[in-house]
């Protein structure tokens, strides 16, 4: 199906099926879900909402594709292959399923296009290549009893099973491959959940994998809400790894529902990651790194540095710097010309924003800029910039999950640690200055899995990214990502010095 909107470019719909065993079909009940475009409030497309009754067909096909001869046979080279066929696929379908993207999410064209598809396609050739670099390690032992013979030992990492991965909205191509590709490259199988409010994307993915030719089964996708879609995932015996990433209320959830079957968990949470800028920072780097760390993606990332910790010397020079450069982003629909900015997700979270903000101006808190609602239609809302925020306010602690900053002074250099640390999160931080003894000094001080120096949200496949205390649990990418998809065995052996005698 094609479907046009004089605002956007047609763009071709994938089947709102399910993906199960190699082959679609529609929801066991027959219902679907709405698929609205945020920036318009039009209804455009429908998806099938699974039922656990689907889940459990999914999953049951992931376990026959997991313990299948052909599978467990497969050289690792040919899983690596697999994932470079899908790769190419996905590079040449790439515009499309960029305006798929923005149309289903609503982030701006450019953005879709040169981001997220070039992260997805840069994360599936890297795991790729990792798929035949798995290895275990030779320990040489000491047994307590000496009698006589050769003891030795090795290790191997073996697949963990069958998968869940769980995805949200705000990056849903680039997510769905961050989950599937490290899990087919270490020998598991896998059934994606990705959000109820943008899995066209993953649906077409599916298409391009059925065309790449993996065999039935190895991934499965099912649409629909987190209950029943996910909770039945979660609390499936067979499913053997849970990778989530989204709120931290869901993923507390699931951990407790987890530790009933001793399933293997990745969770990558909220955040409220401070951008720390100092008084020598290069401020023609630090006012728009630093107002992009909140406004890309119109603040809808969990390591958006929604914290501002300025310098009190030059607090008033970044304040300013930041409110004239988010003047300078156009915001609307995402095919726009120059959009820089698009909506947030729905009308739920506008709500949310909008809410939060409220309650926060109702307590004290002074608008800098922003604050409201931007135009009457789309689920759009203004960059912000708040300050008078205090330490306990709610606009402080909790993730807002939109484009609103609150800015605070720094009197010096040794309040830092404690007030970029005083968060449940630690996800991620950045530091802006010219001296690196103090951003080395700092960046061991601050309690998150990635601090970044003179810049925010640099994402690498190879770097690992998680997060401390509410932020999460266990990493992704990099060699942590062999870690989440594997577990380690140990083959120990007693050999007999007399069979050369």
């Amino acid at each position: 199906m094609t479907i046009h909107n004089p605002q956007f470019p047609r763009v071709n719909l994938p089947q709102g099926k399910l993906l199960i065993g190699g082959g679609w079909s529609e929801s066991s009940s027959g219902q679907t879900i709405a698929v609205v475009n945020p920036a318009t409030e039009e209804v455009f497309a429908h998806i099938a909402a699974g039922t656990a009754e689907d889940v459990g067909r999914a999953v049951d096909a992931a376990q026959r594709c997991f313990d299948s001869l052909a599978w467990q046979r497969m050289r690792p080279l040919d899983r690596g292959r697999l994932l470079e066929r899908l790769v190419l696929l996905v590079e040449a379908n790439a515009d499309e399923l960029a305006r798929l993207e923005s149309w289903d999410n609503g982030k701006p064209y450019a953005v879709s296009r040169h981001v997220d598809l070039a992260f997805a396609m840069d994360a599936l050739r890297y795991y790729a290549g990792w798929a035949s670099k798995m290895s275990g390690e030779y320990i040489a032992l000491s047994p307590f009893n000496d009698d006589g013979g050769v003891y030795r030992a090795y290790t191997e990492r073996k697949p963990i099973g069958v998968v869940a991965g769980i995805t949200p909205w705000n990056f849903p191509l680039g997510q769905a491959i961050q989950k599937l590709a490290p899990a087919i490259a270490f020998g598991c199988t896998i059934v994606l959940k990705p959000s109820e409010e943008t899995s066209l994307t993953t649906l077409r993915l599916g298409e391009l994998i059925l065309e790449a030719g993996f065999p039935d089964g190895a991934v499965n996708i099912v649409t629909g809400h987190g209950d029943p879609v996910g909770t039945s995932l979660v609390n499936h015996p067979k499913v053997r790894k849970i990778s989530f990433t989204g709120s931290t209320t869901t993923g507390q959830s699931i951990l407790r529902s987890a530790s009933a079957q001793m399933k293997r968990v990745t969770l990558e949470l909220g955040g409220k990651s401070p951008a720390i800028v100092l008084a020598d920072a290069d401020m023609e780097r630090a006012i728009p790194g630093a107002a992009m760390a909140i406004f890309a993606n119109s603040g809808q990332i969990c390591t958006a540095g929604s914290r501002l910790l300025i310098q009190s010397e030059v607090y008033d020079e970044v304040i300013r710097g930041i409110a004239e450069f988010s003047m300078t982003l156009p915001m609307g629909p995402a095919f726009q010309d120059d959009v820089a900015l698009g909506p947030l997700i729905s009308a739920r979270q506008l709500q949310k924003v909008s809410a939060m903000v409220d309650r926060g101006i109702a307590e004290g808190a002074e608008v800098l800029i922003g604050g409201r609602r931007w135009g009457d239609r789309g689920f759009f809302y203004s960059p912000t910039i708040l300050s008078n925020v205090g330490s306990e306010a709610s606009l402080w602690r909790e993730e807002i999950f939109g484009p609103v900053v609150v800015a605070g002074r720094l009197e010096g250099l040794r309040d830092i640690k404690a007030i970029a640390n005083d968060t449940e999160y630690g996800l991620g931080a950045s530091i802006w200055t010219r001296d690196l003894n103090k951003a080395h000094i700092l960046a061991s001080q601050i309690d998150a899995g990635t601090v970044w120096i003179n810049t925010h949200n640099l994402l690498d496949s190879a770097v690992p990214f998680g997060g401390v205390k509410m932020s999460g649990l266990g990493r992704e990418f990099g060699t942590e990502a062999m870690h989440a998809f594997t577990e380690p065995r140990a083959v120990c052996m007693r050999l007999d010095p007399a069979g050369l005698e």
